[in-house]
């Protein structure tokens, strides 16, 4: 690996995919707003036992996956991992009145140690959502239809709705013993790490990677059958918001989520244009505790894998075109017209003429600024030298039609205006 090469499961975002990304960054803003949400920005790294305490000591992410570290001072610290966590302490830490709601939305980036993959990073980037102070099983419903609002604005066509429901705590004593009474004489069968959660956490069995064990669950007690009546009636109120809604989705009565702090509804949106690892969204409602607050937090929540959203997107054509490095690029001849180049660059910018304006400040001769200009993509070329300056003139060529003319700079303006339309 070359020295600078960016570390293994990150990378470098240059445009033009870069202007993908702000897409969807805008595009969540304008819809999410919509719903009456607002952006949130917590910070990267966190008490770990903000993680350790509600992600759920057996998890995958709290086990194998957690970048922690010592600071100076001795504290255990953690690059998040997701951003629910980090959100509900924000919101924690700001104060939340009884019946009041808090409705946010974030992007960044999160940590994970995981093995690369197509989609699938050590640093990833995640949008957001977290509805905090609501039990209402329609708050789920609109949440999940908003998802997919996003996504449709998105052009992310062909996605599925999975969906399933946890129960409350009290229902998890019961799930739990059917799942051991199913598992337990299939252990030899199964990998280490379900040979362990048998006793530790025996609904991550139903969440495992390993292909054997993903066969074996799937023959699994439907956990929809196992919860209590008012847990299954939360989960039909949440099902009759979707259809009042128009979201078409499926059952699938055996998915848990990988996070311990989920109750009731859990959820996931899928798409075929991401292989195998199909997976482009997820959440559910979920209940956080956090260190010196008795209240337990509730809210109902889901992130999307920005790399995935831009694969999915890319499955379907929809990736951004090439931007040119410059529309408006000025060629100039010698010191003097260097100096007015520059001048004339930052009158441009600033009148917001022209576009993406560049001054070539090289000094170098007119066939290698205009080899420049051609490769940057530019539409038009203002060219100074000795003989415009002392004219108050400016040569100008448009690169499609090499159509070139000299103007007085007092028509300059004008001139440009009707050039750049053309892009």
């Amino acid at each position: 690996m070359s020295v600078n090469e960016p570390l293994p499961g990150t990378s470098d975002i240059w445009e033009p995919e870069l202007s993908d990304w702000v897409l969807l960054e805008n595009k969540a803003r304008e819809i999410f707003s919509r719903y009456a949400y607002s952006e949130l920005r917590t910070p990267i790294f966190e008490r770990s036992d903000v993680f350790v305490r509600n992600l759920g000591s057996e998890t995958d992410v709290v086990q194998k996956e957690m970048y922690s570290f010592k600071d100076r001072g001795g504290r255990d610290l953690t690059l998040r991992p997701e951003g629910t966590a980090g959100v509900m302490r924000a919101i924690a830490h700001r104060g939340l009145n009884q019946g009041e709601e808090a409705r946010v939305f974030y992007f960044g980036p999160m940590f994970r140690g995981e093995r690369p993959a197509a989609g699938r990073r050590r640093q990833f980037h995640q949008i957001g959502v977290e509805a905090v102070g609501s039990d209402s099983p329609w708050m789920d419903a609109e949440c999940i239809a908003m998802l997919t609002h996003f996504l449709q604005e998105l052009g992310v066509s062909g996605s599925k709705v999975l969906l399933n429901s946890r129960g409350l705590p009290e229902d998890r004593e019961a799930v739990s013993s059917a799942l051991k009474e199913y598992f337990r004489p299939k252990l030899p069968e199964l990998c280490e790490d379900c040979q362990r959660r048998l006793e530790t956490n025996v609904w991550r069995m139903l969440d495992c990677k390993n292909p054997a064990c993903q066969q074996t669950a799937l023959q699994a007690p439907k956990i929809l059958d196992l919860l209590s009546e008012s847990s299954r009636e939360f989960f039909k109120r949440s099902c009759e918001g979707l259809a009042e809604l128009g979201v078409d989705y499926e059952v699938a009565p055996r998915m848990v989520r990988g996070l311990d702090y989920y109750v009731h509804t859990v959820f996931e949106i899928t798409h075929s244009g991401l292989g195998a690892q199909d997976a482009l969204a997820g959440g559910g409602r979920y209940r956080i505790s956090l260190p010196g607050d008795k209240r337990c937090h509730e809210g109902i929540g889901f992130a999307a894998g920005m790399e995935r959203l831009l694969l999915a997107r890319e499955s379907l054509g929809l990736q951004s075109a090439a931007k040119p490095e410059a529309d408006t690029y000025i060629v100039s001849l010698g010191e003097n017209a260097i100096a007015a180049g520059l001048r004339l660059a930052d009158e441009l910018r600033r009148l917001g003429l022209g576009g993406r304006v560049k001054a070539d400040l090289s000094a170098r001769s007119m066939k290698a600024q205009m080899r420049s200009a051609n490769r940057e993509g530019a539409l038009v070329v203002l060219i100074l030298g000795e003989d415009e300056i002392a004219r108050a003139e400016v040569s100008c060529r448009n690169m499609q039609s090499s159509e070139q003319l000299r103007l007085p700079r007092t028509q300059l303006h004008d001139w440009l205006k009707q050039q750049l339309k053309m892009r």
